[in-house]
C-alpha cells in the first residue's frame, strides 16, 4: 500500500514523465532511474534547518538547502554559497563573498509576482527557466495567464543575517543557537550583539567573534547554518517545518507524515558538474518511513529502496556473517560500503546530584567515586563486544572519547581502558564493594541498544556488579539524560562537524545540559583551561596536542565509558552511481545517478 501511494504521488510531479510508469502501481524502468528512494526509520520532525538536531532531519534538509560552506571529500570546509572567504589576522572577523545568481526555490505563495511586475515583465516561467540555463527562449510555450505563477529571488547577505539571528531568537526555540551563542560578538549583558552579523552589501557578509574560535568554519557547514528566506518563515510561521523553501538541488513537493516525503528536481539550482551540466541528475527523491529494520531490509532486497545506512540489531544478522563479511547469498546483489564513522557510543555518569532522586540519588553517590567508574570500565571486554554483538562493525573504545576517524585520535597518546576483570574487582573492594555488599546499579538505555546493554550486564556480573537495564523510549531517554535525572545512561555522540573540539566540548563545564552538551556535568578547572587554549590555537600540531591532553583527562576522571567508535555500513543497489561515504555519514544526492 505504501508503494502504491508513492507511485501515485510521483505522478503528481508531472512534466518529468514520471506519471507514465505508474500503471499498475509501479514505475517504468526509465522512470525508476530518475527517482532515488531511501527509508528513514527514525522519526522526522521538521524540514526547517533550525531544527536539524538529528540525522533524520539533517538528511532531509541537506537536499533542500545550502550554507555558506560545505565539507569537501577530505572533511575540510570549502566554499558553497560563499564563493570565497577571508579571516582577519586576529581571528575575530570572517568575511564571505557570495555567489551571484543563487535563487531560492520557486514558491507560488511566498514569492508571488505583483500585477505591476507582470505588466512590466515580458516573460513567463518557461522563459525565465530558459534564460537561467542559457537557452534560447521558446515563445511557443508562453502562457497567457501568469498571475500566481511561482516566482523567486536572489539570495543576499541579508538572508544569512536573518537566518543566523533567527537561530538565536528565543521565539524560534531552535536547538541550534549554540553554534553561535558564546562565540559571536556580545553586548554588555552577554547577549549576541546586533552587529555580530553584518550585511556589508548584497554580496558581502561579515561575522564578528568575541574571541578566536578555530573550529568556526566547520560550524558553518552544519545544517543549522543553512540560509532561509524571511518571506517563507513569516508566511508559514511554525508551519515552515512542512513548507520548506531553500536553495538546494531538490525542492519540496509533498509530505504525508509517517508515509512518504517527496522532493522534485530544482531546475534553477546554482551548481553544475565538471562538464557544465546542471545538477542534480535525478528528477525526484522519495523518502519512506519504515520503522522496522528487518522490513526495511526486505524492502531493499525487493528493489523498492536504493539505499540503506546504519545496519542495526534488526538487520545486521541478516546481512553479515559473525566475522563482519557479507553473507554468501547476498554477495553481488548489492554494493556494501564500510567506513569509519564520527560517532562514539558511550556510557555516561551523572556527576551532579541536583536532579537525582530516590534510587537514582543513591546510585549517583556510588558513581561519584572514581574507583567505581574505573571498575565498571575495566570490567568490559570491548573487543569481544564489537566482534560478537556488533559483527565487527565498529572499533573497540580502548582510547579516549574522540573517535578513530579524527586526526587527533591516538591510542598511543591517549591510552584508555583494557579488559582487566581482576583490576576491576580490586577497585571495587577499595571502594567498599564485594560479595557481602555488591554494587547495585540501573542502566538507562533504549531498545536499539538492548543487546549491547545485555552483554555489558554479563561482563559486570562476572566481577560482582549487579546492573538492571531500564529500556526507555528515545524521547524519554533524551529527557532523562538532558535534565540530569538518571545516574547511569547509554548515549552516542555523532559529530556536528569534523573537529575533535566538538567531542571534547561535552566536558567543558560552561556547556552543562540541558542548554549544552555536557550531559555528565563533568567539571574540571584544568580541563576548562586547556579547552579555552585549544580553541584559540591556530597551529594544527599544537592544537592536536592540547586535544590529546584533554582526552587523557577524560580517561583519567571517567565521566564516560567509551564503548566503541562506530563504523558506517551502507548498502546501495548496483545501479546507483555517485553516492559516496564519509565519516560524517552525510547523504548528498545532487551528483547521484541511477543507470
Amino acid at each position: 500500500m505504501r508503494f502504491r501511494l508513492l507511485a501515485a504521488l510521483l505522478g503528481a510531479l508531472g512534466g518529468a514523465g514520471l506519471l507514465a510508469g505508474c500503471q499498475g502501481g509501479g514505475l517504468s524502468a526509465a522512470d525508476e532511474r530518475r527517482v532515488f528512494r531511501y527509508n528513514q526509520p527514525e522519526a522526522l520532525t521538521s524540514l526547517d534547518p533550525a531544527f536539524a538536531r538529528n540525522q533524520a532531519n539533517s538528511w532531509a534538509v541537506a537536499q533542500l538547502y545550502n550554507g555558506l560552506l560545505e565539507l569537501d571529500s577530505t572533511l575540510q570546509p570549502a566554499p558553497a554559497l560563499a564563493r570565497r572567504y577571508q579571516i582577519s589576522p586576529d581571528g575575530l572577523t570572517y568575511t564571505f563573498w557570495l555567489r551571484k545568481r543563487v535563487l531560492f526555490h520557486r514558491d507560488t505563495i511566498v514569492f508571488k509576482k505583483s500585477e505591476k511586475q507582470l505588466a512590466r515583465e515580458d516573460s513567463t516561467d518557461a522563459e525565465d527557466e530558459a534564460r537561467f540555463h542559457g537557452k534560447p527562449v521558446d515563445y511557443k510555450v508562453r502562457e497567457a495567464i501568469r498571475i500566481g505563477q511561482p516566482f523567486t529571488r536572489d539570495v543576499t547577505a541579508a538572508d544569512f543575517v536573518y537566518s543566523f539571528k533567527r537561530l538565536l531568537d528565543a521565539k524560534t526555540a531552535s536547538p541550534g543557537g549554540w553554534i553561535f551563542r558564546g562565540k559571536v560578538l556580545e553586548d554588555k549583558q552577554g547577549n549576541p550583539s546586533d552587529t555580530c552579523f553584518v550585511a556589508v552589501n548584497d554580496s558581502t557578509l561579515r561575522i564578528h567573534l568575541k574571541a578566536p574560535f578555530i573550529p568556526f568554519l566547520g560550524i558553518l557547514t552544519m545544517p543549522y547554518a543553512y540560509v532561509v528566506p524571511h518571506e517563507a518563515v513569516e508566511k508559514y510561521g511554525k508551519d515552515f517545518r512542512e513548507h520548506p523553501v531553500g536553495t538546494g538541488p531538490f525542492q519540496f513537493k509533498l509530505w504525508d507524515e509517517g508515509n512518504v516525503l517527496l522532493y522534485k528536481r530544482n531546475n534553477y539550482y546554482w551548481r553544475r558538474d565538471s562538464k557544465d551540466q546542471l545538477l542534480p541528475y535525478l528528477d525526484a527523491v522519495a523518502i519512506s518511513f519504515i520503522a522496522d529494520r528487518k522490513t526495511e531490509f526486505l524492502t531493499f532486497l525487493q528493489g523498492k529502496l536504493d539505499f540503506l545506512s546504519g545496519i542495526r540489531e534488526g538487520s545486521r544478522d541478516l546481512i553479515l556473517n559473525p566475522d563482519g563479511s557479507v553473507r554468501a547469498d547476498f554477495k553481488g546483489r548489492f554494493q556494501v560500503q564500510k567506513a569509519p564513522y564520527l560517532n562514539t557510543e558511550y556510557l555516561g555518569f551523572q556527576l551532579d546530584s541536583t536532579n537525582l532522586t530516590g534510587a537514582q540519588a543513591t546510585q549517583g553517590r556510588a558513581l561519584r567515586d572514581a574507583r567505581v567508574r574505573q571498575a565498571l570500565n575495566y570490567a568490559l571486554n570491548k573487543p569481544e563486544l564489537v566482534a560478537y554483538v556488533l559483527s565487527h562493525v565498529g572499533r573497540p573504545g580502548k582510547s579516549g572519547f574522540v573517535p578513530a576517524a579524527l586526526p587527533s585520535f591516538s591510542a598511543t597518546q591517549v591510552p584508555g581502558y583494557t579488559y582487566q576483570p581482576q583490576r576491576a574487582r580490586a577497585l571495587l573492594a577499595a571502594a567498599g564493594y564485594g560479595p557481602r555488599r555488591p554494587l547495585q546499579l540501573r542502566l538507562s538505555t533504549v531498545a536499539e541498544r538492548k543487546a549491547v546493554a545485555e552483554y555489558l550486564q554479563k561482563n559486570w556480573a562476572d566481577v560482582g556488579i549487579q546492573v538492571q537495564i531500564d529500556i526507555n523510549q528515545s524521547a524519554a531517554q533524551q529527557e532523562l539524560v538532558d535534565n540530569g535525572r538518571t545516574a547511569f545512561f547509554s548515549k552516542s555522540w555523532l559529530g556536528d562537524y569534523p573537529d575533535a573540539e566538538n567531542y571534547l566540548a561535552l566536558f567543558y563545564s560552561p556547556n552543562f545540559s540541558p542548554a549544552g552538551p555536557d550531559k555528565t556535568h563533568y567539571k574540571s578547572a584544568e580541563y576548562d583551561q586547556l579547552y579555552q587554549q585549544a580553541i584559540r590555537e591556530q597551529q594544527g600540531p599544537r592544537r592536536t596536542a592540547l586535544y590529546q591532553q584533554m582526552d587523557r583527562l577524560v580517561v583519567r576522571d571517567v565521566p564516560v565509558i567509551a564503548l566503541y567508535y562506530d563504523e558506517i555500513v551502507r548498502l546501495t543497489q548496483n545501479n546507483v552511481r555517485g553516492l559516496g561515504t564519509n565519516p560524517m555519514n552525510q547523504l548528498l544526492l545532487e551528483r547521484v545517478r541511477k543507470q
